[in-house]
């Protein structure tokens, strides 16, 4: 009698479980930092932290659904100012109006996906932009927060976190969470069907409509959401800062410009790539901020030179050339020999 081979369908590899390792580690002693950190320490991990999931939730839009957007400052400062309004007029605690700030962000990103989404390609970029722009100005005309000058959040407030030990470990704390469920809801998504639309949409639309993947409807849910956990990372942003302007909020150069540069540097379109990416940005950040404008020009040569030389980012040539994926979303067939 023949004997048939035995095929099974896996994603993790030896790779990824001593990865999965090593990251539950990492965030078991990142979790103890307001223990063993300074609050300098805590700050500078925090933002980290920010950079990391504004990026890899821009690279899920871009990198995936192909939805390249130039306006997520936008909600970056939607999210903060809601937090502001919540806490000033509400006196609800802030870190409570943080999930507040998503909700309302992703319910006012469905009436703006149906406009911006009758754009293609660069006039969808241009398209997202003018949209955040627009929400500055009218966030220039509300008086009740300071209107063009800003406001700051005052004591009483930020009293309701505790001491400052412990608002600084709170705060931080917050900004671990919503780096780790914004990479838990990238990578889930991207092992679920809505990826499977979505690996489909990126490498064919045409090939992808014709197999039935309804495009619109994945992208808006996509855009959606990705716009209310923006927002809810926004939030902790003027948190963190505790004042908020219209030009801080809605700054192109902050929260869209570097993003997009730590996602092209790092890898467009992997999970690893934005994690690389932002690590690269921090180092270059410490070690050059000194410099100025020569800063910026340095950036703008690295981002230049590693397209380059690398189109795929550094995670993608490391990938390409030792093979190694450290958050596997793919299924691959393993094949047993009979016997």
């Amino acid at each position: 009698m023949k004997e048939i081979a035995a095929h099974t369908i896996t994603r993790s590899t030896l790779t990824s479980r001593i990865a999965g390792v090593c990251a539950l580690v990492l965030l078991a002693v990142l979790i103890a930092a307001p223990w063993w950190g300074t609050s300098q320490h805590l700050r500078l991990i925090g933002e980290f932290m920010v950079y990391a999931a504004l990026a890899s939730l821009w690279n899920l839009l871009a990198g995936y659904a192909g939805l390249v957007s130039v306006g997520q400052q936008a909600y970056v400062g939607l999210g903060g100012y809601v937090l502001f309004s919540i806490a000033l007029f509400l006196g609800l605690n802030p870190l409570l109006a943080i999930p507040v700030a998503g909700l309302a962000a992703a319910i006012i990103a469905a009436p703006v996906a149906v406009l911006v989404f009758r754009l293609q390609g660069a006039y969808f970029a241009i398209g997202t932009w003018v949209v955040a722009e627009v929400f500055r100005l009218s966030a220039a005309q509300m008086t009740a927060l300071g209107g063009g000058s800003g406001a700051s959040l005052p004591v009483q407030v930020m009293k309701q976190l505790g001491d400052k030990a412990m608002r600084e470990s709170l705060i931080y704390w917050t900004a671990l969470l919503l780096a780790v469920l914004s990479l838990w809801f990238v990578y889930g998504l991207l092992r679920s069907r809505v990826g499977l639309a979505l690996t489909a949409i990126r490498d064919s639309e045409i090939a992808s409509s014709s197999l039935g993947v309804r495009i619109d409807r994945v992208k808006f849910g996509v855009y959606m959401a990705v716009a209310g956990m923006t927002a809810m990372v926004g939030a902790l942003i003027f948190l963190q800062k505790l004042r908020i302007s219209p030009d801080a909020a809605f700054s192109v150069n902050d929260w869209t410009a570097f993003v997009i540069f730590i996602v092209v540097i790092g890898g467009i379109g992997t999970i690893e790539g934005p994690l690389i990416g932002t690590l690269v940005y921090f180092l270059l950040r410490e070690f050059l901020s000194d410099l100025g404008s020569i800063y910026l020009m340095i950036l703008g040569a690295l981002a230049i030179t590693i397209m380059l030389l690398a189109p795929k980012g550094i995670w993608g040539y490391v990938s390409d050339r030792w093979g190694l994926v450290l958050f596997p979303v793919r299924r691959k067939l393993s094949v047993t020999p009979p016997g």
